[in-house]
């Protein structure tokens, strides 16, 4: 099966809302969260995913590892708008060289976002550039780790006071982490279903 394909599949799949919380047990208000779109870009020649180091200068997540998006703008039709408005501002991806397969449910954040997924193919040449005020690097990494359910472990920190857990699947020297973990973690279920 092709990886636009097996994508799809995934994404058809029945799946219901995550969260930061879940780890922990808290069940937080859903009220006042902000709509926010990321994207999952993988390469459709060779399934690498497009991730992002924050900037370290950022007021929310300086220095961690995401993936491009952002908080939905007034000018933004949808979480789908939004994550590829972020990534070619903050990537240089360009909207037209993106086909959208579909979105996953939203995560719900604990910095306040309702965090939409949307996963995408990347057709033809790209060569990424980093929006100097955003991005501190621009990295990929390849489909087989991202889509292996058995790279994702749970690890504990101390947190505004509180024990928090969250997901980790660390690449080489990039530590991804949170709610990205999340996100790619619930797709890469799928993909193994």
């Amino acid at each position: 099966m092709d990886l636009g394909a097996r994508l799809t599949a995934a994404l058809a799949a029945e799946a219901g809302p995550s969260s930061d919380y879940d780890l922990d047990g808290l069940r937080p208000a859903g009220a006042g969260l902000r709509s926010a779109g990321v994207l999952a870009a993988f390469r459709a020649d060779t399934g690498d995913l497009i991730l992002t180091k924050r900037a370290s200068g950022l007021r929310h997540h300086p220095g961690q590892i995401a993936l491009p998006g952002g908080k939905v703008d007034p000018g933004d039709a949808d979480e789908t708008a939004a994550a590829l408005r972020e990534a070619h501002e903050e990537v240089g991806l360009p909207p037209g060289q993106v086909e959208v397969l579909g979105r996953l449910p939203a995560h719900r954040t604990v910095t306040g976002f309702a965090m939409v997924g949307v996963v995408g193919l990347i057709h033809g040449p790209f060569t990424p550039v980093a929006e100097a005020g955003e991005v501190e690097e621009v990295f990929e990494v390849p489909f087989a780790h991202i889509a292996d359910p058995a790279r994702y472990h749970i690890e504990r920190r101390q947190w505004r006071g509180d024990w928090r857990s969250y997901y980790v699947a660390p690449f080489g020297p990039y530590y991804i982490w949170g709610a990205t973990a999340r996100v790619l973690r619930g797709l890469a279920l799928r993909l193994a279903a």
